[in-house]
């Protein structure tokens, strides 16, 4: 499970050192993507599949919005692994769909890690306290 939030930074090479805390979990490669809320992912190979993929997969392909999900999705991500210092590359695109700098808020999402501007990340984080309590009544309410 990935809980906490850290602050680390992208080198001149583009690479994240990733949390010494996760990297176990996350060893054998990860999926790095495009997060829904302007922000990047990186999930450990076997959670992308059974996430997204296999979501994904069941999405009718004749539905205009299952085809733009699994763009967003697909499109927007790609396999990396992590070198001996607990690093990987974060591509450009990604760099710029997030719009992360040199220091990146990097935050646990219970089965997979998120980046973020760290201006972002505290706009999000302030609109998420003025609402949860909200979501977490509705939720409740639905038995969820």
């Amino acid at each position: 499970m990935f809980i906490g939030t850290y602050e680390h930074t992208i080198d001149d090479k583009s690479r994240l050192t990733l949390p010494a805390r996760f990297r176990e979990a996350l060893g054998d490669g990860v999926v790095l993507a495009r997060g829904i809320d302007g922000n990047g992912a990186v999930y450990p190979r076997e959670t992308w599949k059974v996430t997204v993929e296999d979501r994904m997969s069941a999405l009718d392909p004749l539905s205009g919005e299952a085809r733009q999900l699994r763009r967003f999705f697909f499109a927007g991500a790609g396999e990396a692994d992590i070198d001996g210092s607990g690093r990987v590359l974060v591509p450009a695109w990604l760099v710029e769909h997030a719009g992360l700098e040199r220091v990146v808020v990097v935050a646990g999402n219970y089965d997979h890690l998120e980046l973020w501007n760290p201006t972002t990340w505290e706009k999000h984080v302030t609109a998420v306290e003025g609402s949860v309590e909200h979501a977490a009544e509705r939720l409740a309410a639905h038995g969820s």
